[in-house]
């Protein structure tokens, strides 16, 4: 068992809170002796913020099925674009650079992912973008 103290809105309140494992059926919080103070039943743990921002990026980077039957390259960050390096009817192989996006001071070379011919360039120079905006449709 193991006593803390708490503050809570310049209160400040003893509690005492018992080590369990997670397979015992023992009370996890035993009642404090502060009138007021009642015993939560504990929550879930939040899903990891890193993991779900990375999952995020990922598929922001996977080629997506554009309305024309080809792929689109979409942003996998917010940023603002410095460089456009394809222009529509370029045939582009796998790893070519298509665009230089700026993020967080950073400069990023964004990738074919696949072979194609740039059927559309949806942003030019100086544009900023968000995260999973369309950049780039290959056909």
């Amino acid at each position: 068992m193991k006593t803390f103290k708490v503050t809570v809105d310049n209160q400040t309140y003893t509690v005492q809170v018992e080590e369990i494992a997670e397979d015992s059926n023992k009370e996890a919080v035993k009642p404090s002796t502060n009138p007021g103070i009642q015993a939560a039943a504990p929550s879930p743990a939040p899903a990891p913020q890193k993991e779900v921002a990375a999952t995020k990026q990922e598929d922001a980077a996977k080629p997506a099925p554009a309305s024309g039957g080809g792929y689109s390259l979409k942003a996998p960050m917010p940023g603002s674009v410095l460089e456009v390096k394809v222009s529509v009817g370029d045939s582009v192989d796998d790893g070519d650079v298509l665009l230089v996006l700026e993020a967080m001071k950073m400069e990023n070379e964004l990738t074919a992912s696949q072979p194609g011919t740039v059927s559309e360039v949806k942003v030019k120079k100086g544009d900023s973008v968000n995260s999973g905006d369309p950049l780039i449709v290959l056909s």
